[in-house]
């Protein structure tokens, strides 16, 4: 396939789903998880239904020893507070000192100034991923101003360019989701995207769907860490899961 406004093309990528999901779920990967408080509840029941185990640490003063023994950190800025920024940013650190993967979500950027500088902040933190809607993609790549609130007024192939510059600045990979998924990793030089067909118009009236999805992610990377299977294998299974 060929990526607008990139300067090579990407190259496909075709990934074992059903061993990538074995292996997270004898992994059990414990998931730290600092999201906003409307999803915490379906974000765990998400994260305990695919075998994952979640936990909501986000106090300053324990974000940081969380996430060292953590198998996978999501930060999510959907509804921050001023003592959750304290906790993401404690979270963020050490799970870079660790060599924890984290996922950055960032919720509803590009319309409101603290988050948006906040995600964008943080992208030079080294993200294993970042789970998004096509408009907060563009957003977070300085290439619009994001969606109506948390929807996406953007389709996936136009947030392709910002997803591919993204995964170049971070070194991490770059899932955009829509009626269809895309998974992009920049490697060496070398894009790889993977599109996944697997939307649904429902998943769009059920709260915290992708937040959950989020969560999911940061499990597949921790599990797939620890047996040695590529990041980018992780966050494909992640979102053929859900």
């Amino acid at each position: 396939m060929s990526a607008p406004g990139s300067g090579s093309s990407p190259s496909s990528s075709s990934v074992d789903i059903a061993h990538l999901v074995s292996v997270m779920r004898r992994a059990e990967p414990l998931v730290h998880c600092l999201t906003n408080s409307v999803v915490r509840q379906v974000t765990a029941d998400v994260l305990l239904a695919a075998g994952a185990a979640p936990a909501m640490v986000d106090h300053p003063e324990e974000a940081a020893d969380f996430a060292a023994v953590a198998s996978g950190v999501l930060v999510n800025v959907g509804n921050p507070t001023a003592e959750q920024v304290e906790g993401m940013h404690a979270a963020i650190g050490s799970a870079r000192e660790h060599g924890t993967p984290w996922v950055l979500d960032p919720v509803a950027v590009g319309g409101l100034t603290l988050r948006t500088g906040l995600a964008t902040g943080w992208l030079d933190h080294g993200p294993a991923a970042i789970r998004a809607n096509a408009s907060e993609i563009v957003a977070l790549a300085g290439a619009g101003v994001g969606g109506r609130g948390v929807d996406s007024t953007h389709d996936v192939a136009a947030a392709l360019p910002s997803a591919l510059m993204l995964a170049e600045r971070t070194g991490g990979v770059v899932a955009v989701t829509g009626a269809q998924d895309v998974v992009v990793t920049n490697s060496g030089g070398l894009t790889v995207a993977t599109w996944i067909t697997s939307g649904h118009p429902l998943l769009q009236k059920v709260i915290g769907t992708g937040c959950a999805l989020g969560a999911l992610t940061a499990a597949y990377l921790g599990a797939a860490r620890a047996t040695g299977l590529p990041d980018h294998d992780a966050v494909v299974a992640a979102h053929a899961h859900v």
